[in-house]
Order: structure tokens, then sequence, then C-alpha cells
């Protein structure tokens, strides 16, 4: 694939090639040249100079590009002794005679630990989704950061296996894919080196072309290097007029310590609103959807309390283990990988007041309240579990203790149930029973609302004990075949009084012709913009990890062994006492879901 060169835009390229011939100090290069702050004074007078477009070219996304400017003399400093890549990107705009309300922005962000899975295989892909839709700024550079050794060819190499077009939008496919990888940069440094980050800068500066800078790093990396990474770059590598923002990667700790301790780590260099924690979970269609569903539709409102909802099911669950991913899931566990963020802040989306506006501090204050009004996890309250080798059909899974990256004995749960309650006037009483594990029977994510049975109901003799047909229920499949549908009972047509459980039924794929978004695009693009709804703020992290810390620590002290269960089968048996304990029945578990 031909990765040719490319200028950045001029206003008036005609006008610049005029001062370029007419000055030959001014001519075009591939990289900024040192001008004499004499010249500009002689040949051409400052006060008709804004009238003009000065040809000083610079590296940009794909290769060298003119920058118009025009104002008043540019100053000596730094100028005269090497040029301008000694400059702040606000010096150089004086420079060459843009003050910030003229001079353009730019957007680079940065992708620290580029070489792993998570950024080949999520980061790169839907940076490239936001382009191919023109969702990403007109000036824009992407950097890949590492300490693997490689070019930027063979960077473009490795991302280019993972692009992929949408379904619905593959016109000019490779000639989008040609042009984003010409985008694409690689510098390779330690992720503790202000020296090799300070090169990046450099690199960084060159690409800019004297805009307006603002910077966005994505820490694809472990949590133990991310102070390390925060440090250098924000006094190396960090945009001295525009603005700076990190997205930092979960796990936030492993516990309220760990948490505070790394949260203390990154307000020593940055500021709260320029972190966001990513919970990809919240950038997923209908999560997103969830406060919609509920605040736009008069149905569901009035509805949304203990007065008519029963209990509240929060289920996550994988039909594969962890495959070759044992050692990293080994130190955190399901509980800490899966429900104290992405099925707590699920939790705190659907149960949360109606918050003043849409705006991000709003919705999450009100998230906040929600997880300040819980009750610390009991280990009553709580199930355990870790799937076992299992054969079926003449194939044999492994159990999570025969992977080697895996320490024999290892207690680590793989499954976990739990009940939590919230102390409020709204759902006092409720229970909100959560479950997730690996290795399941089936692979989903779903919110499932059980509401009450009907008072008095005429047709109770014709459920008798069934519990399932007794009850309506709203269910919000997250993920796969996104879609939301009510259980509701009918008549079936005849002459005899038969009822009949029906689903109304919103399935998004046929609904919609249009490819659902990944949740990292909605991510990414809503950090480029600034948006934090769906980021999660420092006192949000405190409040979560303080309901589960107590019970992690009581787990772990008193070594408590997890429920075996088979590969591929439906959990401990423990998690169906647990919700009996509630007078509940896992909705997921009914005959009319198991296909």
């Amino acid at each position: 694939m031909a990765l040719s060169a490319a200028k950045c835009p001029s206003s008036s390229s005609s006008a610049a090639a005029r001062l370029s011939l007419g000055h030959p100090s001014l001519r075009s290069s591939t990289l900024l040249r040192p001008f004499p702050n004499s010249a500009l004074a002689q040949r051409i007078p400052s006060r008709s100079f804004k009238n003009w477009n000065l040809s000083v070219v610079c590296k940009q996304e794909a290769g060298a590009v003119p920058v118009s400017s025009g104002a008043e003399e540019a100053p000596s400093k730094n100028v005269e002794n090497g040029g301008l890549f000694g400059l702040s990107s606000e010096e150089y705009g004086h420079a060459i005679g843009l003050d910030a309300s003229e001079r353009e922005s730019t957007v680079s962000i940065t992708v620290v630990g580029a070489s792993g899975d998570l950024a080949k295989k999520k980061i790169f892909p839907a940076l490239f989704a936001l382009y191919y839709e023109d969702c990403l700024p007109k000036h824009f550079t992407i950097f890949g950061y590492a300490r693997s050794k490689m070019t930027d060819a063979e960077l473009r190499t490795m991302v280019s296996k993972t692009l992929t077009c949408r379904i619905d939008k593959s016109e000019n496919c490779s000639e989008k894919m040609e042009q984003f990888l010409k985008r694409c940069f690689y510098h390779s440094g330690q992720y503790d080196s202000e020296e090799n980050f300070a090169e990046l800068d450099k690199k960084l500066k060159e690409h800019e072309c004297g805009r307006l800078p603002n910077r966005l790093f994505y820490l694809s990396i472990p949590p133990n290097i991310f102070i390390d990474v925060v440090k250098s770059a924000s006094q190396s590598g960090s945009s001295k007029d525009g603005w700076t923002r990190v997205i930092v990667e979960k796990p936030f700790g492993r516990d309220s310590q760990s948490s505070a301790a790394l949260t203390r780590g990154l307000k020593q260099y940055l500021e709260e609103d320029q972190i966001f924690r990513i919970d990809h979970y919240l950038g997923k269609e209908l999560v997103e959807n969830l406060s919609i569903l509920r605040f736009s539709n008069l149905v569901f409102e009035p509805l949304w309390s203990r007065q008519y909802i029963r209990n509240v099911q929060l289920i996550f669950s994988e039909d594969f283990g962890t495959e070759g991913r044992g050692g990293y899931f080994d130190n955190y566990g399901i509980i800490r990988d899966i429900m104290q963020n992405h099925l707590l802040q699920i939790l705190a989306l659907f149960a949360m007041e109606t918050p003043v506006s849409m705006d991000a501090e709003d919705i999450r204050n009100e998230k906040v309240k929600v997880l300040r009004s819980m009750k610390p996890l009991q280990l009553e309250d709580v199930v355990i579990g870790q799937y076992k080798s299992h054969t079926k059909g003449g194939v044999t899974y492994p159990g999570y203790t025969d992977d080697k990256s895996v320490p024999k004995g290892s207690l680590t749960p793989t499954f976990a149930a739990a009940a939590l309650f919230i102390d409020n006037a709204r759902w006092d009483g409720v229970p909100f029973l959560m479950k997730a594990g690996k290795a399941l029977h089936t692979r989903r994510t779903e919110i499932r609302v059980q509401f009450r049975h009907v008072p008095g109901n005429l047709y109770k003799r014709s459920f008798g004990t069934d519990l399932d047909r007794a009850t309506n229920e709203l269910v919000i499949r997250v993920q796969p075949d996104e879609a939301i549908y009510l259980k509701i009972n009918n008549k079936i047509p005849g002459l005899g009084m038969r009822l009949d459980r029906s689903n109304l039924n919103l399935l998004y794929a046929s609904r919609y012709s249009k490819e659902i978004p990944d949740a990292y695009e909605r991510l990414l693009l809503d950090a480029i913009e600034g948006e934090r709804r769906l980021f999660i703020r420092s006192d949000e992290l405190d409040a979560a990890w303080e309901l589960f810390t107590p019970l992690l620590k009581e787990l772990e002290e008193k070594k408590i062994g997890p429920e075996l269960y088979p590969y591929g089968s439906r959990g401990p048996i423990g998690a169906h006492y647990l919700a009996a304990n509630y007078n509940v029945r896992w909705g997921d578990l009914s005959a009319s879901e198991t296909t």
C-alpha cells in the first residue's frame, strides 16, 4: 500500500507560492526552517504582512504542509538560534503571526501501549471507524507509543490487519484505510522516560504545524505504570496552550486503598477534568439507551419504583474461559473484573433519579447518590464459583486451574452472584441481583426487570404456580443481538380461555439497518469532544469500591473456596438458592430463555 507524503492544506497556496519565490529565505521544505527576524521586518511591512500567507512548512498527518499566517513582526526568541522547534505552540503561532483566536486546532491522539491487544483489536479500529464516518476533527494525527521497536510502516501494517468498514458503508473502503494509515505514526520509548516523551513531543509539534494543539493520551497499559506514563507525558508531552486529556483503562485499583492511591498519583500531574476513566460498557448502545427508555417514555417512568418492580437482575455471562489470560485474571477475579465496574455502573444508571439536565456533572451526581445509598455487600448475600473441567460431546473443556498461567490451587472466583439493596424511598426493599461468570452455557449481557404480580388477578388459576407466566418482565439485552422486549400475557385465539406468554419485541437488527457502533467509538469521540457523562468521576469510583472492598477482603482473608461448576453449565447451584432467598428466579434460566 503506497503511503506517500501529502502537504497540509493552505488557505491560499498561490499567495504562499509568491511569497516563497520572492523570498528565498522563506522557501518551502519538509521541515521548519529558521528564518531571521530581520528578514521579515525588512522585506514585509508588519501592517501589510497579515494580508499574506506565509509558506512555513512542517510535517502533518501524511507529510509537509504550508501554514497560513500574518500579523506583526515575529519575535526573535529561539528563531535566530535554531528555528521554531524550540518554541511552544503558542510562541510558534506568534512567530508566524497568528493569535490563538485565529489559529485552527488539531488533535494528536497518542495510544500508549500501541503494540498490545486492546490497541490492535479495539482502539485503532474505533479510530478508523470515526474517521470513516467523518467524526474526527479536520486536522488530527495518531501516534502509537510503546517499548517495542517498530517503524511507522510496521505500525501501519499491524493496524491495517484489524481495520474493517461497516457493512452498510463499504464504499471507498480501501481508499479510506489508506488515508487513515497515512496519519498513523510510531515512536518507541520507555514508559517512565521523560526524555522519550520529549522526543515524542518534538514529533507531535512537527505534525501540529503551529495550530492550536490538543492532545489525547490513551493508556492501554497495565495500571502499575499509569503514574509513570502520566508523569512523563504531563511534564514532557502535554499541550502548553490547548487541552491535554488522558483516558485510563480499568482496573482502577484492586480495592479502596489502591484505587485512592492511584487517584492521588494521577492528580499529582492532572486535574480531575483531564482524567477520563473509561468503562466501555457505558458506551454500549443499549446502556446509553437506558435513560432514554426511562425518561422519555411515560409508560415506563411511573413504574420505575418499588411499588411496581419486584426485582432487577443484571446478568453477564461468557461461554468461554480465561483462554490464556489466566495470569491477569487471577489477580483480579470476576468480582473486580465485571461486577464492581460494568454491572455496578449499569445499576447506577438504571436506578438514579431524574438528573437536572443531561450535563455530565448532573448525571454523575445522581449516580453517586445511588452508590452512596447502597449497603456494603455482606458475605451471606454472595455466592462465588469456579469452573472445572468438563467433557461434552466428546470434547474435553479445561478447568480454570488447568490454565498454565493460573497458580495451582487458586481460589479466584470465575463466577459470582450477589444481592444488593438501595436504601432510598424509590428502591427500599427491592433486591438488585447481579450475576457474572465465565465458561457458562451462553454468552449474554442483559438487564431484566421483573414486575410485581397483578393484585387480585382474575386469571391466576390459569397461571398456577408458574411465576414466569404470572410476572411481566422487561428485558434489555445489551449483547449479543441487541434488543428490548416486554413479556406480557395474552389470550391464544380460539373458543377456549387459554393464556400465552408473548414478547413485545424491539430487535435492533430488524428495526435498524445501520450497524451499531462499537462502544469504544462513542467513548473516544466523547473524550475528544470533552463530553464526560459516560466516564467515571473519582468520587463515583470511591463509592463503588466502598461497596465491594469489605467483601473482597473477607473472601481473601478467610480463604473461602469457590463452589465448582462444570464448564458450559449454568453456574453453581448456590446462585439459585441465593435468588430463592428473595423469592426470585433468575430470568435467563426460564424455559423460554434457554435458546
